[in-house]
């Protein structure tokens, strides 16, 4: 490290250099304001659900690959519950065939099922009287209610597809036609990363995806768009019946659109409180409108740049990165606290300085701390992209861009704009916080052991929590209970067979085939024990295979069993009516594969999901399957697969960042001793977070698991200041003085960034809530440690009249 003379001429050099040339750098970021303000339309949210999984993961291509060989159709599914409770009543037909018949109208739809719309078979006779199968619909027969109670009565088919096993709700599933050109897109991209499963693609083949991407990619975005008025347009259809019935709205892809819908919706609506709030700290902190508007001003440069740049180079905030907006606005309104502090300060011990003079001493006094503080912030969100899950990887590489912003705005514009103000008389700062610091101050001189074995005591009590971190968690727990999302979805979830689907992909062994059937006896049992297994689980909502057809034929039969060639024809006579469309193919050739089909119930109480794909696979091979011979694929096991990644990528996590800022520090410091005692808070915060987490009973998701790394990397901006002020001073002033010059600082940061985050409380997005609270909690802890143990265990272990060359 250079010593603190040549530092000291490094800093006052560049601090002339901004104040001098503080036009060229207003303009400078005129133009870039200009230049990436245009780009600015083109931010975009991404919360799909293929943002929360790894894409390189060859479960995922699996998936996708499962998805596309039996080709289950995109739809909608609308519950429809009468408020009198009868479901069997021509009110009821009627409002379903009005309802059906608005669906029908929008653009993409292909075709609107119900259970007025799909055979319904009273015996077998129907199979050899001649009798067309697709007349036997309420639509032709108009059966009476009685009758339809009867038809519909536990059908082994239509029960929880398109009504419920207690017959007090129907299911209305509107279907929608593919776009043929973004299919063949998608085939061919699922074509080439395909190839990832047995080896890395080359150069040719990675720019042939890149280039499918592109093209695949505005048609992708006019879907969403899309899709988000198709359903509004069924919630303003569904609004016509809400006098007689209650109607919920679920599908495969109605989460991502609210979660869309949310986030905007949160990015405004608490983007706008937290500048209010921001807003009146300051007024109430500094009593000047100038120290509102200028602080303010920079940090909404700050993010509109990284909003403009983001959209520059297409990079989209997901679920797990949406609030970027709010962290970047308190983040660099944290560094110009410390560059106000010290601008203050400056002010009143001189009051005769010119204006420039004042912003050169503040830039002397603070550009170096500044510096590193957001170097050490960066390295804690540099260290997610390490996390080993992808969309938390991107939200540390969006955050990294965003700190580099952050930088230049606080230390190149800030004090540029501010050299342009007239030099002011400064406010006094609180007498009584600056007593209470001072007691502080007084009591880490007096008692240090006692202050280090007391705080490590209560944060080692905290962190006993981390043995009770859990990662059980699912799309329906993203809502409040009380909105309409979460009630839809449990509805959804509750009474029409479960959320997420979980398909199961056997592959039949060909010497048991017979060529002239579509599935042999001895391929059928296997297939029934496996259905069976399946279905045994509480937690299975709806479980649908070619088992379905033949618990169909023994109802029609009177309880007797059909021949494999009888069962044979009312699979072909039945599936391309119906079946297809409700839940896709059962059956594939070449290789020849059964699909079951069933969808886990998300509200399942003490849903253990880890534990159920441990039992499911052992199920599956103790009724005769080898692993080879089956595959787990679909959302659930993908989503799964990302919680089961979860803690192993918490401790790889925070060790890298441990690691990392501990050589930091070692490189601004140039002495262990001082790098490890300036880790001990960071540490303790973050165990204390996690074992906050784990206390409180809060699932670890791709939000909560960023906190840890978050708090870190803010928190020790805090710890930096404090040490680069105490190393500043003479040893018997060193406590006393930087608890009343930074001490003021650290206090109105952490409280100011406590309360921003806290206003997430507020929010309807559960992982925006604990994102938010937990933030501010360990803002609080950062402080309680930054005041306590930090200068306790500087008071006990560094003499500061032997560091002379202590850095910066």
């Amino acid at each position: 490290m250079l010593s603190q003379t040549k530092q000291s001429g490094i800093t006052q050099s560049l601090a002339a250099v901004i104040v001098r040339c503080r036009w060229a750098i207003i303009v400078l970021f005129v133009l870039l304001i200009a230049l990436l303000s245009a780009f600015l339309s083109q931010f975009r949210i991404d919360a799909s659900a293929d943002t929360l999984l790894v894409k390189n993961n060859p479960l995922f291509i699996k998936s996708q690959l499962a998805n596309q060989r039996f080709s289950p159709d995109e739809f909608i599914l609308v519950a429809y519950q009468p408020k009198d409770g009868e479901l069997f009543s021509e009110q009821t037909f009627a409002d379903i065939t009005a309802l059906s018949a608005d669906f029908a109208s929008l653009e993409r739809v292909s075709s609107v099922t119900s259970m007025l719309t799909v055979p319904l078979l009273s015996d077998a006779s129907v199979f050899t009287s001649g009798t067309d199968v697709a007349s036997l619909t309420w639509q032709q027969q108009q059966y009476s209610p009685a009758q339809m109670r009867q038809l519909l009565t536990d059908h082994p088919i239509f029960t929880d597809l398109l009504l419920n096993k207690a017959q007090t709700a129907a299911g209305i599933q509107i279907v929608f036609a593919p776009d043929d050109k973004l299919t063949e897109l998608e085939q061919q991209i699922l074509a080439i990363q395909q190839i990832t499963l047995s080896q890395e693609l080359t150069k040719s083949e990675q720019a042939e995806l890149d280039k499918l991407q592109q093209k695949a990619d505005p048609l992708r975005q006019q879907l969403t768009e899309q899709r988000q008025q198709e359903i509004e347009q069924i919630a303003q259809f569904t609004r016509q019946v809400s006098e007689r019935a209650d109607t919920y709205t679920g599908g495969a892809y109605v989460v991502g659109q609210h979660l869309i819908t949310m986030i905007k919706s949160d990015l405004i609506t608490f983007g706008l409180a937290i500048a209010m709030i921001i807003a009146l700290l300051l007024l109430v902190i500094y009593r000047s409108w100038r120290w509102v508007f200028f602080p303010l001003f920079s940090c909404a440069v700050s993010v509109l740049l990284t909003c403009g740049l983001f959209g520059l180079l297409d990079i989209r905030t997901t679920v797990i990165s949406a609030n970027f907006i709010a962290l970047q606005l308190i983040l660099t309104l944290a560094v110009m606290i410390h560059l106000l502090g010290a601008y203050r300060e400056v002010a009143r011990d001189n009051p005769d300085f010119t204006q420039q003079q004042r912003v050169s001493g503040m830039l002397e006094q603070k550009i170096s701390p500044c510096f590193y503080a957001t170097l050490t912030t960066s390295v804690g969100f540099g260290s997610l992209i390490f996390s080993g899950i992808q969309p938390v990887a991107d939200f540390g590489f969006m955050m990294l861009i965003a700190m580099l912003i952050t930088m230049s705005v606080s230390l190149l514009l800030f004090p540029a704009l501010l050299s342009l103000l007239k030099a002011r008389t400064e406010t006094s700062e609180f007498g009584w916080l600056q007593q209470g610091l001072q007691q502080a101050a007084m009591l880490v001189k007096r008692a240090p052991y006692f202050i280090m074995l007391t705080v490590m005591l209560v944060f080692c009590v905290m962190a006993t929590g981390i043995s009770r971190l859990n990662v059980e968690n699912s799309f329906i727990h993203y809502f409040a209970k009380d909105t309409l999302v979460h009630q839809e979805l449990a509805f959804i979830d509750q009474h029409f067979g479960g959320s997420t689907p979980l398909d199961i992909v056997i592959t039949l062994d060909p010497a048991k085939s017979k060529p002239d059937l579509v599935i042999s006896a001895e391929q059928l049992n296997q297939l029934h024990l496996a259905h069976a297994a399946v279905n045994a689980f509480e937690a299975s909502g709806s479980v649908t295979s070619l088992i379905n057809f033949t618990t169909l034929a023994r109802q029609l039969n009177q309880d007797r069993p059909l021949t494999e060639y009888e069962l044979d024809t009312i699979y072909k006579l039945l599936s391309t009516e119906v079946t297809e469309q409700l839940v896709g193919a059962y059956l594939a050739e070449s290789p020849e594969q059964v699909r079951i089909a069933t969808r886990i119930q998300d509200t399942t109480e003490d849903l253990n999901r880890e534990q159920l794909m441990q039992q499911l696979n052992s199920d599956l091979q103790s009724v005769g399957l080898a692993a080879e011979d089956y595959q787990l694929t679909n959302l659930f096991v993908l989503y799964q697969d990302i919680l089961s990644r979860l803690v192993d990528s918490q401790v790889i996590t925070l060790g890298l960042v441990y690691l990392v800022l501990g050589l930091v520090l070692l490189f601004i410091f140039r002495s262990l001793k001082i790098a490890l005692i300036a880790l001990v808070p960071n540490v303790l915060t973050t165990l204390g977070i996690i074992g906050l987490i784990g206390w409180l009973n809060i699932p670890l998701d791709l939000m909560t698991i960023t906190i840890a790394a978050i708090a870190m990397g803010i928190a020790v901006d805090d710890t930096i200041h404090f040490l680069h002020t105490y190393l500043q001073q003479p040893a018997e002033d060193a406590i006393s003085t930087t608890f009343q010059h930074t001490g003021l600082a650290i206090v109105y940061t952490s409280v100011i960034i406590a309360t921003g985050f806290a206003v997430f409380g507020f929010s309807d997005f559960l992982p925006s809530v604990y994102f938010g609270i937990l933030t501010a909690a360990a803002m609080l802890m950062a402080l309680c440690t930054n005041i306590s143990i930090l200068p306790a265990m500087l008071q006990r272990f560094v003499l500061v009249a032997k560091q002379p060359d202590a850095g910066q």
